[in-house]
């Protein structure tokens, strides 16, 4: 029970340590994710990359196992979408011959890690760029995500059969064209899957591009909730609530 109440300090505590910890896991998926895309260039070392594997497995499973600890429903908890990525993600590093192909899902966590309260809260007093800029960087984020799982995809399902798809730039080269419907036309997707994925990245990849375009050209605005009507975002130097009239007391830096 002591180690269990140590690990919910650092994952949900709001102590100089648990903010750390929080950081820590968010750099090492950063790593994971450089890993991933790094790897697909250099000549296979096999004993060098199942030691690597080994590596971030291992970090990753006992992530995992701490999380199901803490989790007050654990098989709740265990069926949850990224916490199944989480365990492609362990099938890949650990079995590579099973589970090759899906680390890249791993990026899944970075999202949640920047969508949880307490690293949010703690970016926002540590980062002024991240207070001004917070609807941009997550709306960037989410779409960098997607594109770096379907370009994921893209790598995985085709490498084997496709001569154009030789590496992660390749793929990530379709994958934007893709997505912004430019349509090349040099590197196209084989077979049934191939032509389906194509359609899931048009599909989606441009409602995600537009919602980012909506951010960079909606004037700026700061999220501070009105007492009265609950009002989320209104403008920086905003003084009564637009859609009720209070007045506001949004906390301001002064000039800068």
């Amino acid at each position: 029970m002591r180690i269990v109440g140590k690990l919910r300090l650092l994952y949900e505590g709001d102590t100089p340590e648990a903010h750390r910890f929080r950081y820590a896991l968010l750099l090492f998926d950063l790593t994971t994710i450089a890993y991933i895309v790094v790897s697909s260039f250099l000549p296979r070392l096999r004993e060098l990359e199942w030691w690597l594997d080994a590596i971030f497995g291992i970090f990753i499973l006992a992530d995992l196992s701490a999380r199901l600890a803490i989790s007050g429903r654990p098989w709740r908890y265990l069926v949850h979408p990224v916490t199944l990525a989480d365990l492609a993600a362990i099938v890949s590093f650990l079995a590579p011959v099973v589970g090759e192909g899906f680390g890249f899902i791993r990026i899944l966590r970075t999202v949640r890690l920047l969508h949880t309260y307490q690293l949010l809260v703690r970016l926002r007093s540590d980062s002024t760029f991240f207070r001004r800029n917070e609807e941009l960087i997550i709306a960037t984020v989410n779409l960098g995500v997607f594109i770096f799982i379907m370009t994921g995809f893209v790598y995985e399902t085709q490498r084997w059969t496709n001569p154009e798809i030789g590496n992660y730039v390749d793929a990530l080269y379709f994958t934007i064209a893709a997505l912004t419907t430019t349509g090349f036309g040099d590197i196209t997707l084989t077979g049934t899957l191939g032509h389906l994925l194509s359609v899931v990245i048009m599909i989606f990849g441009v409602t995600l591009f537009l919602r980012l375009v909506q951010v960079l050209l909606r004037p700026n605005k700061v999220r501070h909730p009105c007492p009265v009507c609950g009002l989320q975002r209104h403008d920086r130097d905003a003084v009564h609530c637009k859609a009720c009239g209070t007045i506001l007391n949004i906390p301001d830096e002064g000039a800068v």
